[in-house]
């Protein structure tokens, strides 16, 4: 599933649900630990995060983070147990550790997981903040 992306940055994307306290967690930990500081965000249902959906139609009922690499021109989405492997080796250090020991585990048994924390996800917050607070820094790396 990839598509050309022309005048796009190389920059990862990461598309994130807007509405999940249990996702706004997710990414304030990913911007807490992005040594690279690299990384785009864009809510799922902004203009950015329907744009990359729109780009890869299979993704349009996927309920999953979707993070998309750009390699060779080409942008490259990865869902569900992939994406959150990716997020971990960008951010690297023990993260990169735990990603790389993740993809020993078959992917089909990693959605599994994946799919568990899913459905969990909106308790698994604990009453938690549903938006980002992005700070002024940040805010140059949100697409909407």
């Amino acid at each position: 599933m990839t598509t050309a992306v022309g005048t796009h940055s190389a920059a990862p994307i990461l598309v994130y649900d807007g509405d999940c306290a249990f996702c706004s967690r997710s990414v304030q930990l990913i911007l807490r630990h992005d040594r690279q500081r690299t990384v785009r965000f864009a809510a799922r249902n902004g203009v950015a995060g329907r744009a990359v959906r729109e780009r890869h139609p299979a993704l349009l009922q996927v309920d999953s983070m979707i993070w998309v690499e750009t390699r060779d021109g080409r942008e490259e989405p990865l869902v569900r147990s992939d994406s959150v492997l990716a997020i971990a080796a960008y951010l690297g250090g023990g993260f990169g550790l735990l990603a790389g020991l993740g993809r020993l585990v078959p992917r089909a048994l990693r959605d599994v997981g994946y799919a568990m924390i899913a459905r969990l996800r909106r308790h698994l917050a604990f009453g938690g903040e549903a938006c980002v607070l992005f700070t002024s820094d940040e805010r140059s790396r949100l697409l909407d």
